[in-house]
């Protein structure tokens, strides 16, 4: 039988690489304090929050973290994750190198400013 999924975030952290947990566990408390209103919640099996649109989540990997913002996000800060590795949705964050805490939390704060002034009822 298999293993029961994670349904809260600090189970999907407990379930994650070891070597990912210190990571994800600091992810987690940036975004939770940079959106404090937020759902916390797992869909699709990922950790997301909230706003009731979708603000931005997180994933884990084998070696790395991925945190998922709104997809203008990534585009409004292009010049300063040119030295991290990104794809077109998510920052890569390896777990062998420190987190850009403060890059982050700037992202985040930019994707509560953007979905809390959009209109509209689109989840995305």
């Amino acid at each position: 039988m298999a293993a029961r999924r994670p349904s809260t975030i600090p189970e999907y952290i407990r379930a994650a690489p070891r070597a990912g947990q210190p990571h994800l566990r600091r992810l987690h408390a940036i975004l939770a304090s940079v959106a404090p209103a937020a759902e916390q919640t797992i869909k699709w099996g990922t950790p997301f929050f909230v706003e009731p649109r979708f603000v931005f989540a997180f994933s884990a990997h084998e070696t790395h973290a991925s945190f998922a913002p709104i997809r203008a996000a990534l585009d409004a800060f292009r010049e300063e994750l040119r030295a991290h590795e990104t794809t077109k949705n998510t920052l890569k964050l390896p777990y062998d190198e420190p987190l850009p805490e403060e890059l982050i939390r700037r992202i985040a704060e930019w994707c509560v400013r953007h979905v809390r002034g959009r209109e509209g009822d689109s989840f995305w």
